[in-house]
């Protein structure tokens, strides 16, 4: 009789279909490099999801499938959904993301918002702001959550509002602040600007990143 293994299940019959087999190989590279980019060891995984070490490796060499309570416990021990484990494209760009091909929002105020951070990356959020002359965040301060936000500008020079300070930064020049603290950003240079936001933990919700497509890049510099 098949010995069971960690997960309840017995291994893979030989006679499995190659669907199933595709889909162990998908999980597994997933699982890999989810597990690698949290800075996990196979141990550490399998502490945290009450299997063991040998039945994470079989799983991320596509040897064994898992049951769904498994799934679970590792999808919720690496912060993500079970559907993303099973996320064929996300497994093999080894998150690279072209210029031309960054998720963005249609232009509003003279900015265009840009979102870096991708699956399997969900403990902060990363952004590009690219702004015309005189372009801004809004034309009133904002809040979103009570985070710990960084902006670096990468271009120009932008003025940054927080509450009734103001701070103009120059490229190169970064400042810190909290999310739930009013800001608001301006381009008042005399040429394009260009900002990173990085944000931790994150502040947006699913739905909101949805939003987020592929647009064309603005005209040339």
């Amino acid at each position: 009789m098949p010995k069971a293994s960690d997960n309840g299940q017995a291994p893979a019959a030989n006679g499995a279909s190659s669907a199933a087999t595709h889909a162990h190989q998908v999980l597994g590279m997933r699982l890999k490099s989810l597990r690698l980019a949290r800075r996990l060891s196979l141990r550490d995984l399998a502490d945290a999801t009450g299997t063991s070490a040998s039945f994470i490796s079989q799983l991320e060499r596509g040897l064994t499938g898992a049951s769904t309570a498994s799934l679970n416990q590792i999808a919720s021990a690496l912060g993500v959904s079970v559907a993303m484990l099973f996320e064929e494209s996300a497994a093999q760009n080894h998150g690279v993301l072209r210029r031309n091909e960054r998720p963005s929002l249609p232009p509003s105020d003279g900015c265009r918002k840009m979102l870096l951070s991708r699956p399997p990356l969900s403990d902060m959020e990363v952004y590009v702001g690219e702004f015309d002359i005189g372009g801004s965040t809004g034309s009133d301060q904002y809040t979103h959550g009570d985070a710990h936000e960084m902006l670096v500008v990468l271009r120009g020079i932008v003025e940054v509002s927080l509450g009734d300070a103001r701070h103009v930064l120059e490229e190169g020049d970064s400042i810190e602040y909290t999310t739930s603290t009013p800001h608001r950003s301006e381009n008042i240079g005399s040429g394009r600007a260009e900002v990173m936001w990085i944000i931790a933990p994150p502040t947006s919700v699913r739905a909101e990143l949805d939003q987020y497509t592929t647009w064309k890049p603005l005209a040339p510099r």
